[in-house]
């Protein structure tokens, strides 16, 4: 039975209100990382004992992620915010709704749990942000190389494993691309499987050696997570755990550009800085000065250059941080070049920013961005979790007041976003009644009611 509710109003009739010309400072903290807290509680369906996770942001994925978990049979238990306690003690094959599936790419993740405890599995095509195509030919190819039968049809996936000892069996696997969710994905499937695995080409993300760590807590024997070849070795078991999720590096980076873009001083914790190194690099080429302590990264900014960047797998400029950085570059001096190359469909949020007075020329996924003296606020909707915080990020910077929807997008990967920029001083509120197509919206509303914030 699903029980897990959102507890929050539908974000797509929701808007955020900013005031521009915000400037930010202060300390806040960061969150776990959503995309390793996704892909532990996929991993946890491993153990028949209980798996005690700390750090768990709340988002509206993780929500989505826990739903699709005890529709199988799984209990969580919520100790409070952030720490729950998993059980897959009575884990079976059940029906998980399709529209969970369709919204949350990650649910595919359970595919390589299921069919090592359980022998087989069916879940539908996965969905999540339209940013390009992500195909799972990846993950579909390296399970059938460990020995599952695969069949795709009617939009679902169907696994089995036919052998009589019903496990997987090791062999090596080498990826077409370095696909996090692939790596992921066939980590999960090899621990319980019969023999050695190695996986090469692999991908080298934090988030894949915050479950390689995990899944050896477990018992696993999993070694070089964060090379690109990754060697395993089956057990037959695995044991529960307490692992805490790391913090999240994009939220980290979002926090740090937001910051620089208003021309900022802030501090956040905690961080791996490690983790943040390529954009760390590139806030100091565009004028940043960067601190760093332990697991505190302080940032203080009082001019932006123009500077080139081109995304790329870990350590590589994340993807996810292309967007938040554009709308840096869009009051820099002079002119910069933003090169997406893993999404083709990354760049949603261009003609947004242009609409904000932004000079931007796009061509081919690469975009040439010449620095304005002047941003005008707008009312916009984002289409995907990145433009969407490119989007709040420049509206802190326009000279008046922004109404910005697509909060049903911003609410999967960022916990409390406008409750944090708050904190740090700026003059933002999430109306929880009125959107910019709401009939009844009007400039003397938005431009006098009394400010009030609502967490994200």
């Amino acid at each position: 039975m699903i029980c897990e509710s959102d507890n929050k109003l539908n974000p797509k009739f929701e808007s955020i209100k900013i005031n521009g010309r915000c400037s930010l400072q202060g300390q806040i903290r960061i969150s776990g990382a959503k995309n390793s807290a996704l892909v532990l509680l996929a991993a946890s369906l491993l153990t028949k004992d209980k798996v005690y996770l700390t750090n768990i942001p709340d988002l509206s994925d993780i929500r989505k992620m826990k739903n699709i978990l005890k529709s199988i049979g799984v209990k969580i238990e919520n100790c409070n915010r952030e720490k729950i306690i998993i059980n897959s003690e009575n884990l079976h094959l059940g029906n998980i709704p399709h529209n969970l599936v369709h919204e949350l790419r990650a649910s595919f993740f359970c595919i390589g749990p299921l069919l090592s405890k359980l022998g087989q599995a069916s879940l539908a095509l996965p969905g999540g942000c339209n940013i390009g195509k992500r195909p799972i030919e990846e993950h579909i190819k390296g399970l059938q190389e460990l020995g599952a039968t695969i069949e795709e049809k009617d939009g679902f996936v169907n696994a089995r494993i036919n052998n009589n000892r019903r496990r997987l069996k090791g062999t090596h696997i080498r990826l077409g691309c370095p696909s996090v969710g692939a790596t992921e994905t066939l980590i999960m499937a090899a621990v319980l499987a019969e023999g050695k695995t190695i996986i090469s080409n692999a991908a080298r993300e934090p988030e894949i050696q915050d479950l390689c760590e995990m899944l050896n807590k477990m018992g696993a024997k999993i070694r070089r997570a964060g090379t690109s070849k990754i060697f395993i070795e089956g057990v037959k078991y695995l044991n529960g755990c307490s692992h805490e999720v790391i913090p999240d590096r994009i939220e980290a980076g979002t926090f740090l550009i937001a910051a620089a873009a208003t021309l900022s001083s802030i501090t956040i914790s905690p961080v791996i800085p490690s983790h943040l190194n390529s954009l760390l690099q590139k806030l100091k080429e565009s004028g940043s000065e960067i601190i760093i302590k332990n697991n505190s990264i302080s940032i203080k900014t009082e001019k932006i250059k123009g500077v080139n960047i081109e995304t790329a797998p870990f350590p590589g400029f994340p993807t996810d941080l292309q967007a938040p950085f554009t709308a840096l570059m869009l009051k820099a001096t002079g002119k910069s070049i933003i090169k997406e190359t893993i999404f083709e469909n990354r760049m949603n949020h261009i003609e947004l920013l242009k609409k904000m007075g932004a000079s931007i020329n796009l061509e081919n996924n690469i975009a040439t961005v010449s620095g304005v003296k002047k941003l005008s606020g707008r009312n916009l909707k984002g289409s995907d979790l990145r433009s969407t915080a490119a989007i709040v990020i420049a509206a802190l910077t326009a000279d008046n007041s922004s109404l910005v929807e697509g909060l049903e997008h911003l609410d999967r990967g960022y916990e409390d976003f406008e409750f944090k920029l708050k904190k740090l001083g700026a003059d933002i509120k999430r109306d929880l009644t009125r959107n910019i197509s709401n009939n009844s919206y009007n400039d003397d509303y938005f431009m006098n009611e009394v400010q009030k914030i609502y967490a994200a």
